[in-house]
């Protein structure tokens, strides 16, 4: 199976990776110089709707589990989050 991923830097507020549907483990990494908090986001009406999973104010590498199937994840800085910098955000499953 092809490796899905999303990467994008940020900059400013209001800024996510493209939605990729996932299913089963994914990783998220944050690296970068950057001040605000990281939210990573799923929606299970195809990006409609979105509802915040996980928060971040510090670089890391991680894991998680999505047992459903057609679950749209997304990371990004929503608006009001953002204070300066650029994080460097990867989504892959």
């Amino acid at each position: 199976m092809a490796q899905k991923l999303r990467t994008r830097s940020v900059d400013n507020e209001n800024l996510f990776t493209d939605a990729m549907q996932i299913v089963g483990y994914f990783n998220i990494s944050i690296s970068g110089t950057w001040a605000g908090t990281v939210t990573c986001q799923r929606s299970f009406d195809g990006g409609s709707t979105w509802l915040d999973v996980a928060t971040w104010v510090s670089n890391t590498e991680e894991y998680g589990f999505e047992p459903e199937r057609e679950v749209h994840y997304r990371v990004g800085i929503k608006l009001g989050e953002f204070t300066s910098g650029s994080a460097v955000l990867r989504l892959s499953q």
